[in-house]
Formats: structure tokens, sequence, C-alpha cells
């Protein structure tokens, strides 16, 4: 397989769907300066780091190994199955969190939705730009949002400014269940 094609559709797929080096980074818990360089064709990433690239960007794997691959259009409605939903588990940049990303294959998105798991203790507080909203779909947590604590449990949720520090952490025997989504409005739309 010429590693010329696998960086040429990585770099086409992320920029179709207008997600910055950054954002993938954020998404595969690997580097951007590692990213950069697989999309120049000047690292090629093992079977493992392409899987976990192409979950990130929607894609299977092997469609990146294809010679011709076929984006597709940006649409109105987009609609998945339960069943067709993944469990990512931690990584080094979301230590602890386990999530599932919803509505992977959804081109052009300037929301991203998520099912996250909190964690049993904070491991490090995000900052990033956007706004963020957090609804308790099961179990109980405690949310800091800069210097503030707040304990959630069920039915409750947050709205906020996500440029401010913020982590949460699952309290009592139960793991939190949480629906997060994350607006980005500095996102260049298609």
């Amino acid at each position: 397989m010429d590693e010329r094609i696998i960086a040429t559709n990585i770099k086409r797929i992320r920029t179709a769907r207008n997600i910055t080096l950054q954002e993938l980074a954020d998404r595969t818990g690997l580097t951007k300066g590692y990213l950069s360089k697989v999309e120049r064709s000047e690292k090629a990433p093992p079977y493992s780091t392409l899987s976990k690239i192409a979950g990130a960007l929607g894609f299977e794997t092997t469609d990146i190994l294809k010679e011709e691959i076929g984006l597709p259009q940006d649409q109105p409605l987009f609609f998945a199955k339960k069943a067709d939903g993944k469990i990512i588990r931690e990584s080094r940049h979301y230590v602890g969190y386990d999530y599932e990303i919803l509505a992977s294959g959804k081109p052009g998105k300037n929301m991203e939705p998520f099912i996250i798991y909190a964690p049993d203790e904070f491991t490090s507080m995000f900052q990033h730009e956007g706004e963020e909203f957090i609804y308790v779909l099961e179990g109980r947590m405690e949310f800091r949002y800069g210097e503030e604590t707040i304990f959630m449990e069920a039915g409750d949720h947050a709205y906020f400014d996500s440029c401010t520090p913020h982590a949460g952490r699952s309290i009592g025997e139960q793991r939190a269940k949480l629906m997060v989504v994350i607006y980005f409005y500095k996102r260049n739309r298609q």
C-alpha cells in the first residue's frame, strides 16, 4: 500500500469535514505534530493508529486504504441506529473517560455530541474554544467549573463557556453517564 494514498485520504477526509489537526488530535489522543507527519506522508501509521484516526473521522479503516474514496455529501438529516455507536475507551488525552461519538458520519458538523462515562477521580481540567452542554443521564457527578463546584444527578444539566477550565467525576457506586454537546463557534462551514 502506498503511504501517499493513506496520507492523502486522511487529509482529504479531515478537511472535507472541517476538522482541524488539533481536533483530530483531541479525538484520537495522538499529537497534532504526529498527525501532521502522517498527512505529509513522513510517517506511516501502524494499523491500530490508522484505525483510531479512521474512527475519529467517521470512516472504516479499510476505506482509508482505498485508492478511490468517496466522501459523503452534506445532508440535511443524519440518522444512526443505536447499534452503530461504538464506545471509545479512555486515551492518554481523556484519562478515565470512556465516550461514544454521536453522529460521527455527519460531515460539516458545528456541534460534537457525545455520550461520556465520567471517571471516578478528577484527571485533568479541560479548556477549549466554544460552548458546552452537559446532561446527566444516569448516576451522579461532581462538576468543577473554574473555582465553582456543582453536584449533579440524573436530569440535571449545565450549559457553559468551555474556555473556562472544567472537569467532572462520578460519585457514588454507579458511573455517571452524560450526554455532552460541544459547539465550536469558530469552525468554518463548508
